[in-house]
């Protein structure tokens, strides 16, 4: 080749490496400033007059039971029904640690749709959820949004709210010392749009401690947006800023006390924030700065699932338990997928040093393609460790492409893996029922127990947009539940645990049709052992288990329209 020909080439090649850096650097910045134009546009504001709905007609509440999901209607009247013409959203929910039968949620309550004005909306239950009262909203005719709630140990709870005059934004902390009966008349708590709140609740010295941070763009004390009470919330302190400025997300405490604050950056991108010494009242220094989270993709608004609205904050949260995951730090968030132009996934990712450094984001949702929306990520840590995580999801739409059904993936493991994806609810139209603002809220709200996840979540199943509570119990806690009695089958096995082969005993009371079967601890069908007519009497099984990999697994026998399961082990087995 002539020297000339390779000078050529060499400029084209050269010319295409400009243009591409080029074009590179300014689809980053067209990206920056669309995160800062969402971020800046997206607040609340008193767009409509105060509408109350004369005369409302009322219809059947929306209520639907398995055994993965319970859900029912919160936003209900005396007598239990659904109010036609009204509209609630952005719902979040505080559970009795003492007493998990007390419950109260919080939301956005629109009188009519005919008026975005939004109050707000509370409604509590005593027997663990299955009826709700509504009595009405904290301080009629004042306008409302953004509810966090929040209990102590001792069962106080806590309802953080957002109000405005279109020029100035704050918030007020209401209490109730009886499950939600009665509110107080609220305490000025700083504040500003999109505020979080989270009630330390460790046995730390930072116990009863409450914190709040907001967008600081829309604070009351700018440029400043965070606060603390350190007397129960009687007083909340003067705002300070946290490092790297994080908004549209949660804070959360570990298990000695030490303070988290995760959000979304102008970017889009994630950052996490650690204070050690803000349990203690002083001067609190943040110990950890603004530390970049790599979820793969960026937490953004006005999507198609939710035109005025998040789809979706993040989530941070940590493991509080004595197993081996402790103090394991999480996040998670709904993010647009920038490399595979994916409009929302949920990720998740973790810590195990403290906040320090990160693994690999791993994504929850496992439908096939880039075109569905999983909206609406959301996460909680239950005592004994286990990550619950549930959105919204558009894969099973058909006639309609934002069709969305509720869905849930668990781990047990400390997030290194997942339970298979669960769908708990019917598909419903999330662009029907808007209370004149094109949105169904920004976010939903979960807290979990050792027994499964309490959800507060919206949805339109009844035609409206409409404020649920919900209750997930994963499928290995429903084993733990039923494994307490053995009187039909007297089921057992031996050695348990084992190494290679363990003997499944099991008796017939008589002839019928049985079925063993072996499941993971994810609810995931491993092996059937027996599927045929027996006689009754006494039956042993000798489940040899030489390949499966050694962990917990459930033997389950069901005959006769019953069922029992046996928890069995299996132990690695020496190496010679």
């Amino acid at each position: 080749m002539e020297l000339s020909q390779k000078l050529f080439f060499a400029f084209i090649k050269c010319t295409f490496l400009i243009f591409l850096f080029i074009s590179l650097n300014i689809s980053a910045l067209l990206a920056q400033n669309k995160f800062i134009n969402q971020r800046d546009s997206h607040h609340e504001q008193i767009d409509d007059e105060y509408m109350p709905l004369l005369n409302p007609k009322k219809s059947p509440a929306y209520k639907s039971r398995s055994s993965l999901f319970f859900t029912a209607q919160v936003n209900v009247d005396e007598d239990g029904n659904n109010i036609l013409g009204d509209a609630a959203n952005e719902p979040s929910i505080a559970v009795d640690p003492s007493n998990p039968d007390n419950i109260i949620i919080g939301w956005r309550q629109f009188d009519n749709v005919s008026s975005n004005f939004r109050q707000a909306g509370v409604a509590y239950t005593n027997d663990g959820g299955e009826t709700w009262v509504f009595d009405g909203v904290i301080e009629p005719g004042v306008f409302r949004s953004d509810p966090v709630l929040g209990v102590n140990n001792e069962g106080v709870f806590y309802y953080n709210s957002l109000t405005t005059d279109n020029f100035d934004y704050w918030c007020n902390v209401y209490r109730s010392y009886n499950s939600g009966w009665q509110w107080d008349q609220g305490v000025f708590a700083q504040g500003g749009d999109k505020q979080w709140m989270v009630v330390d609740k460790t046995e730390s010295v930072g116990n009863g401690n409450i914190y709040s941070n907001w967008t600081s763009f829309y604070s009351y004390c700018y440029p400043n947006y965070f606060t603390r009470s350190t007397d129960d919330g009687d007083n909340y302190e003067n705002c300070v800023d946290i490092p790297g400025n994080p908004y549209w997300g949660t804070l959360n405490t570990g298990p000695d006390g030490e303070l988290y604050v995760a959000g979304t950056n102008g970017n889009g991108g994630i950052v996490v924030s650690r204070s050690d010494n803000a349990k203690d009242g002083g001067f609190i220094m943040w110990d950890m700065l603004n530390t970049d989270v790599d979820l793969d993709g960026s937490v953004y608004s006005q999507a198609a699932v939710n035109p005025a609205g998040l789809v979706g904050q993040v989530w941070f949260d940590v493991d509080r338990s004595e197993g081996s995951g402790r103090a394991n730090v999480y996040v998670c968030a709904s993010v647009y997928r920038d490399l595979f132009n994916d409009p929302a996934d949920v990720m998740f990712t973790r810590s195990t040093d403290g906040g320090v450094s990160w693994d690999e984001p791993w994504r929850i949702n496992t439908d096939e393609g880039f075109d569905n929306y999983s909206w609406f990520g959301t996460m909680s840590v239950a005592p004994n460790g286990r990550i619950d995580v549930v959105w919204l999801d558009t894969r099973d739409a058909v006639s309609y492409p934002y069709l969305s059904a509720l869905y849930y993936s668990y781990s047990i493991d400390n997030g290194v893996s997942w339970s298979d994806n669960e769908k708990l609810s019917e598909l419903f139209n999330p662009n029907e029922g808007y209370p004149n603002q094109d949105k169904m809220g920004d976010y939903f709200d979960m807290v979990s127990d050792n027994d499964g996840a309490h959800l507060a979540w919206a949805n339109t199943l009844n035609g409206e947009q409409d404020v649920y509570y919900g209750h997930i119990t994963p499928w290995y806690v429903g084993i733990e539940e039923n494994i307490t009695s053995k009187d039909d089958f007297h089921l057992i096995n031996y050695p348990n645990p084992f190494k290679e082969e363990t003997t499944i005993r099991y008796e017939l009371e008589k002839t019928e049709k049985v079925n063993i079967s072996i499941f993971d601890t994810y609810g995931k069908l491993i092996f059937v052992l027996k599927d045929e007519i027996q006689n009754s009497g006494l039956h042993n099984i000798v489940f040899n288990a030489k390949e499966l990999n050694p962990g917990i697994y459930y033997c389950r026998i069901n005959a006769g329209g019953k069922r029992d399961y046996q928890k069995i082990i299996k132990t690695a087995s020496r190496v010679k």
